[in-house]
């Protein structure tokens, strides 16, 4: 059987939104349903002082994966303590759940996860903004979820120039 490798996604903002991706593996990186992809770093590389916004994926293994990485934790913890944005959709709230990002803020998930995430402060909204810990719930709201932070990076006008091209409902 084959081992998944995933990706980390960063986004840098410095007059607009230039989007990387870093990689736990070197290579080729295939997501849990074949998808392959080319990280443009290793999470070697990264330096979270160049940053604005980390983002988890979700999908499994690769959930699994990430939170078993050491370098992941690290970099969750040196963006918390600057208050630096993170996102996490899908399963990867738990990543923050089990590095204590979550303590006190809302949060949502993937209802596959729901049950290790559960407390008042879960929220069955398809994407919740709490400070600067952003979570979404699935694929289907990636978009909500793509849209918020780019109303948070850069205002509801740039949200709205992005979507004259998209045509989402939002």
């Amino acid at each position: 059987m084959k081992k998944s490798r995933l990706l980390l996604s960063w986004i840098y903002s410095g007059g607009g939104a230039r989007v990387s991706t870093a990689g736990i593996v070197d290579g080729i990186i295939e997501g849990s349903r074949g998808v392959k992809l080319l990280a443009d770093e290793s999470i070697k590389n990264i330096n979270s002082e160049k940053y604005d916004l980390l983002i988890l994926h979700g999908g499994q293994p690769g959930t699994d994966n990430l939170k078993k990485d050491p370098r992941v934790t690290t970099l969750l913890n040196e963006m918390e303590s600057k208050k630096k944005l993170i996102g996490a959709i899908c399963a990867a709230p738990i990543i923050l759940e089990e590095n204590g990002i979550l303590r006190k803020r809302k949060r949502t998930s993937h209802p596959s996860v729901k049950e290790a995430l559960l407390g008042d402060l879960y929220k069955e909204d398809r994407v919740v903004v709490d400070h600067n810990i952003i979570t979404s719930r699935s694929p289907g709201t990636a978009m909500e979820f793509a849209f918020t932070l780019v109303e948070i990076l850069f205002g509801k006008d740039r949200v709205i120039l992005v979507n004259n091209g998209v045509l989402a409902n939002i």
